[in-house]
């Protein structure tokens, strides 16, 4: 029999080493646009990555951050939810605090979309739906991300998931903390907006 201690220390590290992975950074230099933590706001994250003027590089980006969140979920439940849940977490962490830049990652958005949709897909359609309706009234994507990744512990616990409520709640509280500088700059409405072309 597995030793669960052991399957769910694998969990953590293959986790923290799939979010890890620094993909708007690679596939900025890839496509000849220099390194992406010199543009805007230095964010690694598919937001940032949209600043280049390049919407298939965005949306390139977003993908495979919500992947690296996604894919470890599954392979953990494989096993068991806690694994998938742990698996979950350590891809989120490592997004955040990415080994190969020195711990300075993205914001989490994505791949907590990606951990969530492992987890539970209504879950994740439930955050889909909360974020294009803040980002079409508001076009703040960061007030967007924080709004949605905030109602989704809510909608777990409404559901009946509560399994899920403590893991999700703390990376949306993780969340809160990565989007500090957004919220006070929500609070001084200086926060920008999307922008869809070059700017």
């Amino acid at each position: 029999m597995e030793n669960p201690i052991i399957i769910y220390l694998i969990a953590a590290i293959g986790g923290y080493l799939a979010g890890s992975i620094p993909f708007g950074m690679l596939l900025t230099r890839l496509a000849g646009q220099g390194d992406i933590r010199e543009v805007g706001s230095g964010n690694i994250g598919a937001t940032n990555v949209l600043r280049t003027g390049s919407k298939p590089l965005a949306a390139a980006t977003l993908l495979c951050d919500l992947l690296k969140g996604t894919l470890p979920v599954l392979v953990g439940l494989s096993y068991d939810l806690n694994a998938g849940i742990v698996a979950g977490i350590a891809s989120f962490i490592g997004h955040i605090f990415p080994v190969w830049l020195k711990f300075k990652g993205g914001k989490g958005v994505a791949t907590y979309l990606g951990a969530v949709l492992g987890l539970s897909w209504p879950a994740a359609l439930g955050f889909c739906g909360v974020w294009l309706a803040i980002a079409a009234i508001f076009r703040m994507s960061s007030l967007a991300g924080i709004t949605a990744s905030a109602l989704v512990p809510l909608w777990a616990y409404l559901n009946g998931q509560t399994d899920l409520v403590w893991p999700l709640a703390l990376m949306a509280a993780i969340i809160f903390f990565t989007h500090r500088e957004n919220i006070a700059r929500l609070l001084q409405g200086r926060e920008s907006k999307i922008k869809l072309g070059k700017e």
